[in-house]
Formats: structure tokens, C-alpha cells, sequence
């Protein structure tokens, strides 16, 4: 069955739904005799047991046995154990070492600092360092704002976690959360020309992180918040806003709702309906999905609910903490309070960024007529989108190996550029739609179909288009398209003002 991973242990065979991936790519050394059929047999069983070989080199050979590395992807730890055992099985094949090739890629880390002038000679060394660089520190005292022009400060970003809610694993610590911002900080580089530096924080209190992040702060151009849990991330956002003169972006909320809305808008263009007219439902009322429905609601959506662990939000709840209680209020204009499948059931758009499997194919089935589905969830999605395309228009996800992913990489590097261009002082909505704007005409109306609604995350065109459209909003806002239908803020405070502004 194409699609699902086999694992073959003597002569069971054993599913998984999970699809191979190459977070999951592993590399085996095998030797197997010299004949015509060995090689061919490697492969053979390796597509049997549900694996995908991506890679076959020889690497030694003599006249009776040739040595072979086998790389490829599977599903997950034991199913790659599986595929081990199932070539260890094989006659005339000796496994002699397996190599995890993700764990290879992060040792020793995934960045470094490398210094941008030579110091080859004395003369150099004292204009980089004492005595020399004793003027530029005099300067900056009597002038604090050239410490933008004059030091790392103008293009360096703090990235900044306290390990709380590490991608969909949880509160893992900031130890095991630094694989991540070390990888978020090469993304930075790669995609924005911005030098970004991990700072992970052993605390989870509130005021001390604020606190540490504000003493930090001389030294960074802007502050990118990264897998803090909510509510307290929209607490630490919302007081270090107020509290710096620099950006204060929290990606799990802008740079996820900036994607969903760059996707959403060539989505509905596919299909021929306007956000006003779609009533959406969203799966995940946490930092990401909260963002998300602001955005939406300060475009003008139709209608929104809100779905999460108690059920979907409604006015009347009680006990909701702040953030819910103002979904409640301003979301799920009838008050449903059913289960999810009923809340999809003749609804537009599903946009899940929760936690697997939650929905069948059934339920999309169920939803209106041309279905948008993103399903986000990683690395398995609130959906089968396999079983998803079968009933939906477009559907989106968040992995690598399918059409149209949604991923933040297309938001925050040229947001950040933009914002560093700038000399910004702060993040705003008006920068969110501008950025969305940029990331959904890269594709270009004329190239936009239902499996291609977003850039490849590759595509160079997009950092510079988004760092263009932030700059301009950044500099003049008063030239930044308004929303299409402006509750006002009376009804709705901006997602990136102020404390009072946000839940």
C-alpha cells in the first residue's frame, strides 16, 4: 500500500501509518557477496519493509564481498530498527554499522561565530581591539543609538526560549530545546543574511524571563521568542514590548499566522471565495492558533471557531483563562459547543495546529462544498492528508514531504530583515498583513492551483519580498493596505500593540 510504512520481522509484517520522512533517514553499512542479485536484494527489502531508499554506495569490495552504504528514509526509531533487523535477516548480508543521520548532522552543534574582519597583523589587532576600539565605545556612550551602526547590534537576533513548549513535544527544558534554536538560528542566516544566537533560559517564571531578556537586550537588533508555552508567551511578549526599543516577535504566533494567511488568501483564490464570505475552524486556541484567528478576524473572516482542550470556545464558558475568554467573546458567532467533526461539519476552512489525527476523511467529507484543509500539526497532522485530497480542494500541511507546506521559514527571516532595514522599533499588525501580502504574490495569481499555494521555502525571491513589504510598513504605515473589514479596536485590540493589547 504506497504511502503507509511495512516493517517485515521474519515473516510478519507489521503497519504503520506514518509516512518516511528524513528527520528519520538512517545510513547502513552492510556487506553481502559478490553476485549479480545481492545489491538488487538490499533495496528489494528495504522497499518491502516500508522504507524509501534514497541513496546506494559502494564503498569497498574484494573478489568474494562488496560493501555497500544504504541510506534511507523511515517512519520512526523503531521502524527504522525494523528496517535493520529485516537486512539483518537476509542471507549472505553482515549489518556492521548503522548511522542515525540526523543525530550526525547536530554534533558539535549547527553554528558558530566567525569574525567578518582579519586580524593578520598588529595593526589590525589595534583597530579591532584595544587601543582603537576604545573610540567606537566613547562614541557609542555619547550617542547610544550608533551602537545600531557601529556593532552587531544592527543585524543580530536573540533567540530566546525557555524550553516550555519545544515544536509538539512539550515542556522539554532548555537543554533539550536548544537543537531547535541553534537550527532556527541557521534558518535566520540562510534565508535573511541575519545573524541570529540562541538563548535559552533556565526558568520559566514570568517576570525573571522578562527580567533576562531585558538585560540582554543592548545587544540585539530584535527579540525572537521561540516555544514558550501559552498564556505566559503572550504575557512575556506583551510587557517586553513595552519595555524595548526593539522588535519583540513571538514565531509561534506571528510567523505561523503570517504563513496561514499568505496560504489562505491564494487558497480562497482557488476555489472562488472571499474570507468575508468563509466561516473557518481552528483547531488549537494555544499561541499559534490564537494568532491565527486574530489576523483572520482583523481581515474580516466570516466566522471562526475555536477548538480546543475544553471543547470548542463559546460566550458562557467559565473558568477560560484570558486568552480563551477573549476568543470566546469574539469568535463562534452561534455559540457552538459541540465536538470538532460537528464544527467542520458545512464549514470552509479547517486549520489545525493541535495535535494528530483527530479528524477522518469522513469529516472533510462533511465539510462545504471546494474545502480548505491545513492540516499543521507535526509530524502527523490532525488528518490523513492523503485521505484529506480525496473530499478537499486544497489542503495543506506542515511537512516537507507534502504539497503546499505551510512553514514559518517563509515568515520570520525576511520579517526580521525588514525589521533590522528598518531600524524598527516595534512589530506591528500592519507589518503581519504587509508580510502575508508579500509571500502570497510571490506565486503569482497565474501559477496559483491546488497544489501550490504557497513558495517553496527555497524560492529566493520570498526573504527579499518580505524584508521589502516589512520595510515599507515599517517606514511609512500609513501606505500599508487596511484590513478588509476593521472591527476597530474598541472590538478588537491589534495582535501586536501593547499589554492591553494582548490576551
Amino acid at each position: 500500500m504506497r504511502g503507509e510504512s511495512f516493517s517485515i520481522i521474519g515473516r510478519n509484517c507489521v503497519a504503520t501509518t506514518r509516512l518516511p520522512s528524513a528527520g528519520f533517514s538512517i545510513t547502513v553499512r552492510v556487506a553481502v557477496t559478490a553476485d549479480a542479485s545481492s545489491i538488487g536484494r538490499l533495496t528489494t527489502t528495504v522497499g518491502e519493509a516500508g522504507a524509501i531508499v534514497t541513496a546506494l554506495d559502494v564503498v569497498d569490495s574484494d573478489h568474494t564481498h562488496v560493501t555497500v552504504d544504504l541510506t534511507c528514509d523511515t517512519a520512526d526509531a523503531n521502524h527504522a530498527d525494523q528496517v535493520v533487523d529485516a537486512l539483518t535477516a537476509l542471507d549472505g548480508v553482515n549489518v556492521r554499522k548503522v548511522s542515525d543521520r540526523t543525530f550526525l548532522l547536530h554534533l558539535g552543534g549547527k553554528i558558530e561565530v566567525s569574525p567578518k574582519v582579519a586580524l593578520r597583523t598588529r595593526d589590525e589587532l589595534s583597530r579591532a581591539y584595544t587601543p582603537g576600539v576604545a573610540r567606537v565605545c566613547q562614541a557609542i556612550a555619547e550617542n547610544p543609538a550608533d551602537a545600531r551602526r557601529l556593532t552587531i547590534k544592527r543585524n543580530t537576533v536573540a533567540v530566546v526560549s525557555d524550553g516550555s513548549a519545544v515544536l509538539g513535544l512539550g515542556n522539554l527544558g532548555p537543554a533539550a530545546s536548544l537543537p531547535v534554536m541553534e537550527g532556527k538560528a541557521a534558518l535566520f542566516k540562510r534565508f535573511g543574511g541575519v545573524d541570529a544566537w540562541p538563548v535559552v533560559l533556565d526558568t520559566q517564571d514570568t517576570d525573571e524571563i522578562v527580567s533576562i531578556v531585558k538585560a540582554i537586550a543592548p545587544a540585539y537588533g530584535g527579540i525572537n521568542l521561540e516555544d514558550i508555552a501559552a498564556p505566559r508567551c503572550f504575557e512575556i511578549e506583551a510587557q517586553l514590548r513595552a519595555a524595548l526599543d526593539i522588535p519583540v516577535f513571538h514565531d509561534d504566533q506571528h510567523g505561523t499566522a503570517i504563513c496561514v494567511l499568505a496560504a489562505l488568501t491564494n487558497a480562497l483564490r482557488v476555489v472562488g471565495k472571499e474570507l468575508a464570505q468563509v466561516r473557518v475552524v481552528v483547531s488549537g486556541a494555544g499561541a499559534a492558533g490564537t494568532a491565527i484567528m486574530k489576523l483572520l478576524l482583523r481581515q474580516g473572516v466570516g466566522d471562526i471557531i475555536a477548538y480546543d482542550r475544553q471543547g470548542a470556545l463559546h460566550r458562557g464558558m467559565t473558568g477560560l483563562n484570558p486568552a480563551w475568554q477573549w476568543l470566546a467573546e469574539h469568535t463562534n458567532r452561534d455559540s457552538y459547543s459541540g465536538d470538532l467533526a460537528g464544527a467542520v461539519r458545512d464549514a470552509d476552512v479547517f486549520i489545525g495546529v493541535s495535535a494528530p489525527n483527530l479528524l477522518t476523511g469522513d469529516d472533510i467529507a462533511a465539510m462545504a462544498k471546494d474545502a480548505i484543509v491545513f492540516a499543521l500539526a507535526n509530524p502527523d497532522p490532525e488528518v490523513d492528508p492523503r485521505e484529506a485530497r480525496k473530499h478537499a480542494a486544497v489542503v495543506a500541511t506542515g511537512r516537507s514531504d507534502q504539497p503546499n507546506q505551510i512553514n514559518n521559514v517563509l515568515a520570520f527571516p525576511g520579517v526580521f530583515r525588514g525589521m533590522l532595514d528598518a531600524h524598527a522599533e516595534g512589530f506591528t499588525e500592519e507589518m503581519a498583513i504587509a508580510a502575508a501580502q508579500a509571500i502570497a504574490d510571490v506565486v503569482g495569481e497565474e501559477k496559483i492551483n491546488p497544489t501550490v499555494i504557497v513558495p517553496s521555502v527555497f524560492d529566493s525571491r520570498v526573504a527579499p519580498a518580505v524584508a521589502a513589504a516589512v520595510r515599507a510598513a515599517a517606514q511609512n504605515p500609513a501606505t500599508t493596505p487596511p484590513p478588509a473589514a476593521d472591527p476597530g479596536p474598541a472590538d478588537l485590540p491589534e495582535i501586536a500593540a501593547n499589554a492591553s493589547a494582548t490576551p
